[in-house]
């Protein structure tokens, strides 16, 4: 828009001109045909016919891009008009420019990083090439680096290209080149220039050791690449490419399952909610380390059951891997087979055939004793864990670890060496493997062993990593050697300058006992991980690791429902009803004596995944008749569900079962939303004196009976009748340490390191009883604008992947602030229309309605039933809408017609269909980028705060023009005296 230009501000690094032509697609052809680097045929529309008339110049199969976009948003393909139509018109409605090209679907798909200095020096980081086919987008795609499948001549085509593009676009500092390259020929097209850093960055900083944000910003800074340090070796300089003696593999984290309607299909927009990365010396070892990492529920490669094998393969999901998995292992597919089907290049393939094979060789020997050092060693350099070698013969874990241990068999921890061992390599960044003859290290420094989150996932992803990097420097700043195992390539836990020795490894069992053992480390932490750690705290402990803090046996005590409320009963601290219960007539019983709703949380299943609040008989049936079958070893676990409870949160450090920091959120929503997906308020606005109390009793009493020492946290809710009941309980940190933290200026993770090394630990203090003058609400972020079809509504399973928080003098103007920071959010400005739906029984609707009326706004229903139950709430007129549930293309232009800004839908439950109106309305709510409030509370919040914001505002035609910058899109959200902000 030029503001940068208007108030003389200096952009450093790559130029705005390179964006513009990296990011306009006209721009970029021809700025690439001006150096006879060929590209995929793109045309660029701005409205739906246009797009038409350009495919069917094109010729289909047909991919749409949007431009200025992230992470492929709003993209996909089309094999016909029909399916273009739609795609079309959902990209336009979230970006102004779209791209129609040609698909070159079943090509590789290769990307290089490359850095370029404002002298013109320019290297290649680092090369890598996706494992899937092109189509899918690099963020969805399992990756390996460096590339395994090119030949030299096609390595260097590719390189030279990269150097000569960024060369001619003038970037200055890093830069991703990304090309689809025949799998059988020489020819290739540049799919697309980053000309900054992305998720790829983050990924080629890990796999090489080669620091590309920090180098990027020297570079920005006017340093070139020959005066820079390499940062791997200290002695040689950043103007050097890294060549690498192991090879990493990328693997992405979905979990779609967690939402209903979702479409599973892998594409050209990211769907993805976290990547693991997994090093080793050759593919077979990191692959099947990278797939445990995803999620310990995986052995490594592995199959699972599909209904149809060849269309799963045919057709990318998330859960391919499986698929080929099955299809080889299983159901005796050839290489050849499985490579006409999925495209997948054949080399991958045989590699995964090695797997397979090691497997049938595992299996026929029967036995653990029948296992000689030869074949364990064999097994180990595949990347097969202890594990897995164990159900091959029917063996445990721990006895093959001891067998294996009996052999002489420990892995050797090598260096990142980004010199290929051409200079000595003087970095703390490790990883074990199998595959190598010697250690490359002294391990003699003893230090303490902190556990990171793992890959992230809905329910833990950055609040744990800012956990466990504040752990590791507490622990520094206490004068203790500090050892961080992690694997995510996104984590700061994984920069190797944030700890003494970083294990770039799995955080399992075997792998966890291995690092301690080689290194005789002090002890290790294991509750500022999340759960993956507090997982085999445990078995750490019963094999002789000190684990550091509150006993594991107490933490099993808090994990396990029965023990947990067994110590709740006996210090008197209420809980709501429940019972776990082994078949559906039991359950039925319970559930009657109690009174519907009940909350129903199938035992075999983690994180939420399955819970659901129940309200009637035949609902319940219907639950535990799909969950399989109820019965001893599949109990069910039914609690008396509380409507209309508050719901609290309480986060705190103790040392000795005493609290010695503890702070208490309020949620706004009820109940029944996941305190994941809830708005918290901090300090609380509601809670009287007397009931923060009566919160800080409850927090001593569970911490003295727990013995706790380090961070817990409790959930807790509030009934009508003013009672207290104890919902959870984590002996551990919690995803809102971070936010409680920055919001009363405390490091609670500082406070709980002191606790857990017994060094230096404060005096208890009170936070809550302090005054402060101001009030912080952390907001959920939603991405089910990514999530095709998935029903935006909230429940007790958790769907946010990210939050936000921000402060204000008061409530409002906190929740104000936090809901506009959440992407792509625009307020429903006076003059638009408010599109109303949901529950009638009660008057939480009409109260929104009300609070809102005179505002300015139309008010529009979908049924004359919602339009009259308005009626009563509101003075204006209630249209209602033609609703055509069915074709996406009428309701848009219906929707814009009216200038629908706004929709509040307080639907009672989940839809069950596709053609329920109300999920109708949520879902292209979210696919036209409107606002969408779908939760009672929340949706009168924001109602009190348009009421002061813009009840309180000029009306909106008085803006005074000298302010009005020609050619600039301008947000009239906020005046003040008369001048837009």
């Amino acid at each position: 828009m030029g503001v940068f230009e208007r108030y003389g501000v200096k952009v450093l690094g790559t130029p705005i001109k390179t964006l513009e032509t990296s990011e306009d697609r006209d721009l970029f052809a021809q700025a690439l045909k001006e150096i006879d680097i060929p590209i995929a045929e793109s045309i660029a529309v701005e409205t739906v016919d246009d797009a038409l008339a350009a495919a069917s110049n094109v010729g289909y199969p047909i991919i749409v891009r949007s431009a200025y976009s992230l992470g492929g948003l709003g993209s996909g393909f089309a094999a016909n008009p029909e399916e273009l139509k739609n795609l079309a018109s959902q990209s336009l409605s979230l970006a102004p420019q779209i791209l129609v090209e040609k698909s070159l679907k079943g090509w590789k798909e290769v990307e290089y990083e490359v850095v370029r200095d404002r002298v013109g020096n320019c290297i290649t980081v680092c090369n890598m090439e996706n494992f899937d086919p092109l189509g899918i987008h690099t963020g969805d795609s399992i990756v390996v680096a460096p590339s395994q499948t090119l030949s030299d001549e096609e390595y260097h085509m590719l390189r030279s290209a990269a150097i000569k593009i960024i060369r001619h676009l003038g970037v200055v500092g890093e830069c991703n080149v990304q090309y689809a390259l025949q799998p059988d020929g020489l020819d290739y097209r540049v799919i697309e220039v980053n000309a900054r850093l992305s998720r790829s960055s983050a990924l080629a900083s890990k796999a090489t050791g080669y620091p590309l944000a920090y180098t990027a910003a020297k570079i920005a800074l006017g340093h070139t690449l020959p005066e820079l340090p390499n940062p791997v070796t200290k002695t040689t300089s950043a103007n050097f490419e890294p060549s690498l003696d192991y090879m990493v593999t990328k693997i992405p984290r979905w979990d779609l399952a967690k939402f209903q309607h979702v479409k599973r299909d892998i594409g050209s927009a990211m769907k993805s909610v976290g990547e693991v990365m997994a090093i080793g010396r050759n593919f077979e070892e990191s692959f099947q380390k990278a797939i445990r990492q995803v999620d310990p529920s995986y052995i490594g490669f592995q199959g699972d059951h599909f209904e149809d094998l060849d269309f799963e393969l045919a057709n990318p999901t998330d859960r391919r891997w499986l698929a080929v998995g099955q299809a080889l292992l299983h159901e005796n597919y050839t290489v050849d087979q499985v490579h006409e089907l999925s495209k997948i290049d054949k080399w991958f393939l045989h590699k995964l055939m090695n797997i397979v094979n090691m497997y049938r060789e595992l299996e026929s020997v029967e036995s653990l004793e029948n296992i000689n050092s030869d074949l364990m060693r064999r097994a180990k350099k595949l990347g097969f864990s202890d594990k897995q070698i164990g159900l091959c013969v029917g063996a445990k874990e721990l006895e093959v670890r001891q067998a294996r241990k009996d052999f002489g068999i420990i892995p050797f921890v090598k260096k990142i060496d980004t010199l290929a061992a051409e200079f000595p390599a003087n970095t703390n960044y490790l990883y074990t493997t199998y595959n190598a003859t010697s250690s490359d290290l002294e391990f003699n420094e003893q230090g303490t062993l902190v556990l990171g989150s793992g890959v992230y996932r809905i329910g833990s992803s950055v609040e744990f990593d800012w956990c466990a990097v504040s752990t590791a420097r507490a622990l520094r700043q206490a004068g203790r050697k500090t050892i961080m195992i992690n694997y995510n390539p996104e984590t700061v836990s994984t920069d190797f300058d944030e700890v003494d020795r970083l294990y770039f490894e799995e955080l399992s069992l075997e792998r966890v006992l291995d690092i301690y053992e080689l290194e005789t480390a002090q002890g290790v932490v294991v509750s500022v991980g999340g759960q993956l750690p507090q997982n085999i705290a445990l078995d750490l402990q019963n094999q002789g690791a000190k684990v550091l803090g509150t006993n594991p046996e107490d933490i099993d005590k808090a994990e396990d429902r029965h023990k947990f409320s067994q110590i709740l009963d006996s210090i008197g601290v209420d809980q709501p009803k429940w019972k776990e219960l082994t078949s559906v007539q039991e359950a039925e019983a319970f559930a009657d004596e109690v009174g519907y709703p009940v909350l129903v949380r199938p035992s075999y299943v983690l994180s939420g995944a399955a819970m659901s609040v129940i309200n009637s008989k035949s609902e319940l049936d219907a639950k535990l008749s799909n969950a399989s079958k109820v019965s001893r070893d599949h109990p069910v676990v039914i609690s008396k569900f509380i409507q209309g409870a508050q719901e609290i949160d309480i986060d705190a450090v103790a040392a000795d079962g005493k609290v010695l920091v503890h702070a208490v959120s309020e949620h706004v929503e009820n109940a029944g939303v996941h305190s994941g997906d809830a708005t918290l308020v901090l300090p609380p606005q509601e809670l009287s004196q007397q009931t923060l109390n009566r919160l800080k009793e409850i927090a001593d009493k569970v911490a003295s009976a727990w013995k706790i020492t380090g961070p817990f946290n409790m959930q807790i809710i509030k009934t009508d009748a003013d009672e207290l009941k104890v919902i959870e309980c984590n002996i551990r940190a919690s995803r809102s340490f971070p936010f409680v933290s920055k919001v009363l200026g405390t490091n609670f993770i500082d406070v709980a390191v002191k606790a857990l090394i017994k060094e230096g630990v404060p005096q208890p203090v009170d936070l809550m009883a302090k005054d402060y003058n101001y009030v912080a609400t952390k907001v959920p972020q939603f991405s089910f604008t990514r999530l095709a079809g998935a029903d935006p509504f909230l429940g007790v399973e958790m769907s946010s992947t990210g939050e936000i928080a921000c402060f204000g003098k008061d409530l409002v103007e906190a929740y104000w602030t936090s809901i506009q920071s959440t992407m792509n959010f625009s307020v429903p400005q006076p003059g638009q229309g408010l599109l109303f739906g949901g529950d009638l029984t009660n008057d939480k609707l009409g109260n929104v309605a009300k609070t809102v009326s005179g505002l300015g706004y139309k008010f529009f229903a979908a049924s004359s039933p919602v339009a009259e139950y308005l009626n009563n709430y509101v003075s204006e007129s209630v249209e209602i809408l033609d609703f055509p549930k069915t074709d996406k293309r009428a309701l848009r232009e219906i929707f814009q017609e009216h200038k629908i800004g706004g929709v509040i839908n307080l639907a009672k439950a989940r839809a069950e269909d596709l053609l329920d109106e109300d999920y109708v309305m949520r879902r292209n709510a979210i696919d036209f980028g409107i606002a969408l409030f779908n939760e009672p509370n929340t949706s009168q919040l924001f109602a009190e705060c348009l009421k002061v914001k813009i009840g309180t505002k000029q009306p909106f035609d008085k803006v005074p023009e000298e302010v009005v910058v020609p050619g600039e899109v301008q947000r009239w959200s906020e005046f003040i005296g008369g001048k837009p902000v």
